[in-house]
This record gives structure tokens, C-alpha cells and sequence, in this order.
């Protein structure tokens, strides 16, 4: 039990003493660059889905 108290008293002390946090405007330029890149993976994933289909689509209709 004195294991645990010590290993939350340690953390408690990390966190609280020695975490250096963002600035508002770091965060903000952060949470921009993650939207963004979000926006053009889905963009890139559905570029690679709507090809793919399109021609998977082209292929069953030489078999069929």
C-alpha cells in the first residue's frame, strides 16, 4: 500500500511541479495542424475507396 501512496505522490509531483504546459496560441496552432491533416487523410482514404471502386466496378461488369 505505501508503494501505491508513494507512486501517486510522485506523480502528483510531476504533474503538478515539473509539466510544462502550451501557450493558448501553440494549442490553438496544434489543434489547426490536427484538423487539417485529418481532413486530408479522409480526403486521401476516400480518393483511394472511390478509385479502387471504380475500378473493381469496371472489372465486374467485363466478367459479367
Amino acid at each position: 500500500m505505501e508503494a501505491l501512496r508513494s507512486y501517486l505522490r510522485e506523480s502528483w509531483e510531476e504533474f503538478a511541479h515539473h509539466t510544462t504546459w502550451p501557450t493558448w496560441l501553440n494549442l490553438q496552432r496544434s489543434t489547426v495542424v490536427v484538423i487539417v491533416a485529418s481532413l486530408v487523410f479522409a480526403l486521401l482514404v476516400f480518393a483511394m475507396d472511390k478509385s479502387l471502386s471504380t475500378v473493381l466496378d469496371f472489372v465486374y461488369n467485363l466478367l459479367a
